[in-house]
């Protein structure tokens, strides 16, 4: 079960490239938010407490699968902005970009050689921070970089189940603060930037003065 919801992370990764409507992005990281849910569930396993359950829920659950998706579909009712900008990569080359990522992260995993490293996590965290930065880098409206940030938050998650074991409150913290950090950027975004940068493409951010 666990191999299944690492599977279909992946596949949620692969369709952000090809996708071209901001209402799938949202989809896509609510759905992200419920298999993170799941991995870290079976990963705590039956000997855990129920704080460290409750956190795990609150984070994934309550933040990532719900809040987060709820802030995006709000975003788009105000700003009337459905799809990537037609300037933007063809979802035929971010494809292709998509699984070369996937290939190579893959790669690398068979460079790490640490026992107290889970390297089927590592594999797939990296792949979902580096689709990240593809999105962000490949598209050029804000919104798709807002989602390529959140993107690289449950990348970052992700990995932290694979090293979590060693040093889990500095793991809980860690998450906790990106948790806030992501909150508020979207707050940010959704008061401020989209009111004043209807296009919401990242080139009008040069016209922006103190």
């Amino acid at each position: 079960m666990l191999l299944l919801f690492l599977i279909v992370y992946a596949v949620t990764l692969l369709y952000v490239a090809i996708t071209e409507r901001f209402r799938h992005y949202a989809w896509l990281v609510g759905l992200q938010g419920w298999l993170l849910l799941g991995i870290a569930l079976m990963q705590l396993g039956p000997g855990e407490g129920w704080g460290a359950k409750i956190f795990v829920v609150a984070e994934t659950l309550l933040c990532k699968g719900l809040l987060v998706p709820y802030l995006l579909f709000r975003i788009i009712r105000n700003t009337k902005i459905n799809r990537v900008s037609r300037r933007s990569m063809s979802a035929f080359v971010s494809i292709l970009v998509s699984v070369a990522v996937l290939v190579v992260s893959l790669s690398l995993t068979r460079w790490v050689d640490d026992s107290q490293i889970n390297t089927f996590f590592f594999g797939v965290s990296l792949f979902g921070l580096l689709a990240g930065l593809v999105l962000i880098t490949t598209r050029q409206r804000i919104f798709s970089h807002l989602v390529g940030f959140l993107i690289i938050e449950n990348a970052v998650f992700l990995f932290s189940l694979a090293v979590g074991t060693e040093f889990p409150m500095l793991v809980n913290v860690g998450i906790l603060l990106d948790i806030l950090m992501g909150v508020l950027m979207l707050g940010l975004f959704l008061s401020k930037i989209g009111d004043r940068l209807p296009n919401l493409d990242h080139e009008k951010l040069s016209s922006i003065k103190d």
